[in-house]
């Protein structure tokens, strides 16, 4: 069975990249706007991994993932990070709220698929 993946960006052509390129490698892809509709849609489906945004409006990537980590069904569910910001100072505060890793914007779609794999098993 597929794994499922929730992909929550504010950018419309980057969620559709990112679903283009896990699809293909075989993943389904739920998608969120923002960090209060992936929120939602994480607690009305079951998720294998969570991709997000770090700036977003209404809820940002942070805040999703400190929202995700209060829910017993999110505690081992691997969270990675998809931005634009390299901050180490953003890195560390980002594994602190619980995030698995961190991969910057614009991505190579072999490497998306590769952190995927991996992170996944």
């Amino acid at each position: 069975m597929a794994k499922t993946i929730l992909s929550v960006d504010d950018s419309a052509s980057i969620r559709q990249m990112v679903k283009l390129t896990l699809s293909g490698a075989g993943y389904d892809v739920i998608q969120a706007n923002d960090g209060a509709e992936g929120l939602e849609k994480a607690k009305g489906a079951k998720v294998d991994m969570v991709m997000t945004d770090l700036n977003m409006p209404v809820m940002n990537g942070l805040a999703l993932i400190k929202e995700l980590r209060k829910l017993p069904a999110y505690q081992g569910v691997p969270i990675l990070f998809l931005t634009t910001e390299s901050d180490a100072g953003l890195k560390s505060e980002a594994k602190a709220a619980g995030a698995t890793g961190w991969i910057t914007k614009p991505f190579q779609q072999d490497q998306l698929i590769s952190v995927v794999k991996k992170v996944l098993g």
